[in-house]
């Protein structure tokens, strides 16, 4: 099981972009999904989360700006960033909580993916 980050890049302020965030591999269920980010010298925050439901949650600081949905039949889960700042460079991480089966066992895994990195430039 795996999840494959992508989307990031350059922009200027005020720009926009969709990172999205691919998981494969033996799935039975997938919970809850998000977004976090790490920037230099800081440590990694959830920016965004989304239930299995579709409920969301967001940092104070995305509130407005961005937006993270789900693609339950492609196991996907996206995240818009409108009017994005300086201060949102960052690279940024999805998560996953996964339910797969490994031979005859189901295995429970928080799952992340290697990270996509926005830069945002003032």
């Amino acid at each position: 099981v795996q999840l494959q980050a992508s989307g990031g890049g350059l922009v200027q302020a005020g720009g926009s972009l969709r990172l999205s965030c691919a998981a494969s591999g033996n799935i039975l269920r997938i919970d809850d999904m998000g977004w976090y980010r790490q920037a230099p010298g800081k440590e990694r925050e959830l920016v965004a989360s989304i239930t299995s439901g579709g409920s969301t949650n967001y940092v104070d600081s995305v509130k407005g700006r961005f937006t993270i949905s789900r693609d339950n039949a492609k196991n996907t889960v996206y995240l818009q960033v409108n009017n994005l700042k300086p201060e949102d460079t960052a690279v940024y991480y999805c998560h996953a909580d996964i339910l797969y089966t490994h031979y005859d066992s189901i295995v429970a895994l928080k799952a992340w993916g290697q990270g996509t990195q926005v830069t945002v430039s003032s």
